[in-house]
C-alpha cells in the first residue's frame, strides 16, 4: 500500500488492474486501518478516473455473493448518496411504487453513511428482513415484486471498510460505487449520482455493458429527480434535459422534499407517502422517478412512466408490495 499511496500524493493515476487489487486486498485484510482510510481520503480530494472506478467495481462484483433473479428481468433503483441533501427516502420509496406498477425490483442499498438514514435503515425499522437467501429472495420477489439486497451481506469482502466509512462519515469512492455492484446483475437500472462528472462516467461505463440504463443528475445538486429544477439524464441512446413539466407538474421547493432527523421521523415519512397521505410535492417526487424507473424497463416517455407510477401509489400498490415484504420477513 505504501507505493500506492505514494503514487497517489504525486497524483500519479492507477492503472485499471491495480486499481482492482488494491480492493482485493484490502478485502483480504491486508491493509491497516490508517493505510485504508488514507486511501479513502486521496478520492475525496481529487476526482477518480474511469480506469480506477471500473477496477474498483470489477473487484467488487469479482468478490460479491452474486444471486441470479435474471428470470425476473428487474430494475435497480439507487442513488450514489452523498449529495449532502439529507430528503427523505425517495429512491426506496419509488422501488415500491415501481414493484407495485408490475416491474419487479432488485434493491441494493445499506445504513446511511453521510445521510441520517439509508435506504437500509428505513427497510430495517418497518421489519424487512435482510437475507442473501435465494429462495427468500425469489418468494419477495415473486409475491412482492421487490426484493432488498443489503449490501454487507452480499459484500462480506468488504467488512474492513464499514467501520473505517462510518468514522469517516463522509461521502467516499464506495459511494460511487454501490449502485454499479449490485449483487444480482440487473440488466435494467436507473441510478442517481451526485454530480455531472460522475454521471458522464457512469454512462460510458454502463455503454460497455448490456444493460438498459438511465443515469440521472438534478442540476442543482440532486442525486435523483427531485423537481427543483432540471435533471440531466443519461440513457442508452440520448442524453438529455428532463423538466418537472414534462411529468406535468410543477417545479417544488426545497424544503418540501427534506427527510427526518431520525430513522422514526424518516420511517413515518415514508408510511404517510405509502399509505396516500403524502403531500403532492412528496408524490409528485416520488413517481418522477418511480415513472422514470418503469419507463427505462418499458421504453415509455417520462410522462407515461409518471402516470403509471401515480396510478400505483394512488392505488395502493405500493404498500401492497411493502406489506407482503413485511409479512414474509415474519415467516
Amino acid at each position: 500500500m505504501k507505493d500506492t499511496l505514494n503514487k497517489l500524493i504525486n497524483h500519479d493515476i492507477l492503472p485499471k488492474e491495480e486499481a482492482k487489487q488494491v480492493l482485493v486486498n484490502i478485502a483480504k485484510g491486508e491493509y491497516n486501518t490508517s493505510q485504508i482510510a488514507a486511501f479513502l481520503t486521496v478520492y475525496m480530494m481529487r476526482s477518480i478516473t474511469i480506469e480506477e472506478l471500473e477496477g474498483f467495481r470489477d473487484a467488487l462484483l469479482e468478490l460479491c455473493l452474486a444471486v441470479d433473479l435474471s428470470e425476473y428481468d428487474p430494475i435497480d433503483l439507487c442513488g450514489t448518496g452523498g449529495d449532502g441533501k439529507d430528503t427523505f427516502n425517495i429512491s426506496t420509496l419509488a422501488s415500491f411504487v415501481t414493484a407495485g406498477a408490475g416491474v419487479n425490483v432488485t434493491k441494493h442499498g445499506n445504513y446511511g453513511v453521510s445521510s441520517k438514514c439509508g435506504s437500509s435503515n428505513v427497510m430495517e425499522f418497518l421489519g424487512i428482513k435482510f437475507s442473501n437467501e435465494a429462495d427468500f429472495l425469489k418468494k419477495s420477489i415473486d409475491q412482492a415484486g421487490i426484493c432488498v439486497l443489503h449490501a454487507p451481506l452480499f459484500h462480506p469482502a468488504m467488512k474492513n471498510v464499514g467501520p473505517i466509512r462510518k468514522e469517516l462519515a463522509v461521502k467516499t469512492f464506495f459511494n460511487m460505487l454501490g449502485p454499479m455492484v449490485n449483487p444480482a446483475f440487473p440488466k435494467n437500472q436507473m441510478v442517481g449520482v451526485f454530480n455531472l462528472e460522475l454521471a458522464r462516467m457512469y454512462g460510458y461505463l454502463y455503454q460497455n455493458t448490456d444493460k438498459k440504463f438511465t443515469v440521472l443528475h438534478a442540476l442543482d445538486g440532486y442525486d435523483e429527480i427531485s423537481l427543483t429544477g432540471n435533471t440531466k439524464t443519461i440513457s442508452n441512446n440520448s442524453e438529455s434535459m428532463l423538466k418537472p413539466e414534462d411529468f406535468g407538474v410543477e417545479k417544488i421547493e426545497q424544503s418540501q422534499i427534506v427527510g427526518g432527523d431520525s430513522i422514526e421521523d424518516s420511517a413515518q415519512i415514508f408510511l404517510n407517502v405509502l399509505q396516500g397521505r403524502g403531500t403532492e410535492a412528496q408524490n409528485n417526487v416520488v413517481c418522477a422517478n418511480a415513472g422514470i424507473a418503469i419507463a427505462t424497463v418499458k421504453n415509455l416517455s417520462p410522462k407515461e412512466g409518471f402516470e403509471q407510477a401515480k396510478e400505483s401509489l394512488l392505488a395502493g400498490k405500493g404498500l401492497n408490495a411493502l406489506k407482503k415484504l413485511q409479512e414474509l420477513s415474519k415467516n
